[in-house]
């Protein structure tokens, strides 16, 4: 059984935070869209998405970071990656998709 996943959601007003734990997979990136739905409401300046405790992440997973990016870019809020493991990493190198998104 996978290890149990988590969304959390902070805003500080100017930064909203979304933190992804365990696996991003078809059963769990409804939570992903969701959280980022929640996230892009509150209106922050900047959304960040923390990657540091996700162990796996499958095509479906990178289109609902797809899907944030491009809602974010439309709203004219910056939208950026951060805290990537090497394996997490290496899969968002090979999809492409840090050719569009900001990893730090």
């Amino acid at each position: 059984m996978p290890d149990e996943f988590v969304t959390s959601l902070n805003n500080n007003g100017e930064t909203a935070t979304v933190a992804l734990r365990g696996e991003v997979d078809v059963l769990t990136v409804d939570q992903v869209r969701s959280a980022l739905s929640d996230a892009l409401a509150t209106r922050p300046r900047e959304i960040v998405v923390d990657l540091a405790g996700l162990v796996f992440i499958d095509s479906t997973g990178l289109g609902a970071l797809i899907f944030g990016f491009q809602r974010a870019r439309d709203a004219g809020i910056r939208f950026r990656l951060t805290g990537a493991t090497p394996p997490v990493k290496q899969i968002l190198v090979l999809s492409g998709l840090l050719e569009v998104v900001e990893l730090s």
